[in-house]
């Protein structure tokens, strides 16, 4: 297993929001996280970094090599409660962190076996040489309108509330989060973004680049960069593991 991330603020924003973190927990185990902070210049950068910490350091704390899959379950749904009300007491306490919250989604990679966890519309993808697949499903007002049929997937890449979510670390006491499964192949791969790199560059681009771009080591760099060529309004944050 490897993995590699990357982030930058992008061609518009001055300040990165975005937070990543790449862990090994063992020989043949990782943690990846990826959260994009929101609530104004003063705040979203704070409410990444947090939820970023509190629940990596959880995981670190909880972690054991013989977990079985309902152990690993609980363990990230209570990380992510603990990331939630961190953030959530922070913005109670101090007016200048008022309202801030972040996405988080969040990969524990266990020889072929990735349970992912998701909060707000970062996102992850599935990908081998057959093809790539969304993962997630994004807590958002046009993914809510494409299920009910409202949009079209194609309409919603346009729809002007399409950055709404509906699902925030930290803006609530209590969040729910949405769990995972997914068997790997020897040789697969999981993408993990933030919407600054899902907004500008698709499915299939992000799967030629996986599967027939240059060497791993520089995909997500080689990601970034298109995103780039085409303005990056949004910070960018891409993580790749190859199993």
């Amino acid at each position: 297993m490897q993995c590699w991330g990357v982030t930058d603020p992008g061609c518009v924003r001055s300040q990165n929001q975005d937070t990543f973190r790449i862990e090994y927990l063992s020989q043949n185990a990782a943690l990846c996280v990826i959260c994009d902070g929101m609530g104004g210049a003063k705040s979203g950068n704070v409410a990444s970094q947090l939820a970023t910490d509190v629940f990596v350091e959880e995981i670190h704390r909880t972690w054991r090599e013989d977990m079985a899959q309902a152990e690993i379950d609980q363990m990230l749904h209570g990380a992510v409660k603990l990331a939630n009300f961190t953030v959530y007491d922070q913005g109670k306490q101090f007016e200048e962190f008022a309202g801030m919250g972040t996405t988080l989604v969040a990969a524990l990679v266990k020889d072929k076996e990735i349970t992912v966890a998701n909060v707000g519309d970062s996102r992850a993808y599935g990908i081998n040489r057959n093809g790539i697949q969304k993962a997630t499903i994004d807590h958002s007002l046009v993914e809510l309108m494409v299920q009910r049929g409202e949009l079209t997937p194609e309409m919603a890449k346009s729809y002007p509330g399409k950055n709404y979510i509906t699902r925030a670390i930290g803006t609530e006491a209590i969040v729910e989060c949405d769990l995972y499964h997914l068997d790997m192949e020897e040789g697969d791969f999981l993408l993990m973004c933030s919407d600054g790199l899902s907004n500008v560059v698709d499915a299939q681009e992000i799967l030629f680049e996986v599967v027939h771009g240059q060497a791993k080591e520089n995909c997500c760099q080689q990601l970034l960069e298109i995103a780039k060529n085409r303005g990056a309004p949004d910070n960018v944050t891409c993580i790749l593991v190859q199993i």
